[in-house]
């Protein structure tokens, strides 16, 4: 039996019109981690919710982490969940100041 790949939900404030952040966050993360990734979801909800759940694991949440993520650090929060050992290239380096 093979390991089922992570399920990656996006939630996003449709009062706030944010389908479009979401969209393009769900967008670049696919185009990272392509087929390690099981699921990209697109969640609306209400109230300002801006939240990034990796199978039962936050990574981003918009009111506990004081806004949204740059993409350079979500890919990073998402990879440390699906391959630790994942070089995520460029965005590693910058984030390292090299």
């Amino acid at each position: 039996m093979t390991e089922r790949a992570p399920r990656v939900a996006i939630t996003y404030c449709t009062q706030c019109k944010w389908l479009l952040r979401a969209g393009w966050m769900a967008q670049e993360l696919l185009n990272t981690f392509g087929t390690d990734l099981g699921e990209v979801a697109l969640v609306p909800g209400t109230g300002g919710v801006f939240r990034v759940v990796v199978d039962d694991t936050t990574v981003w949440d918009r009111k506990e982490d004081k806004g949204f993520p740059d993409i350079a650090t979500l890919k990073q929060r998402v990879r440390d969940i699906v391959d630790p050992t994942r070089d995520l290239g460029h965005v590693d380096r910058s984030a390292s100041g090299h």
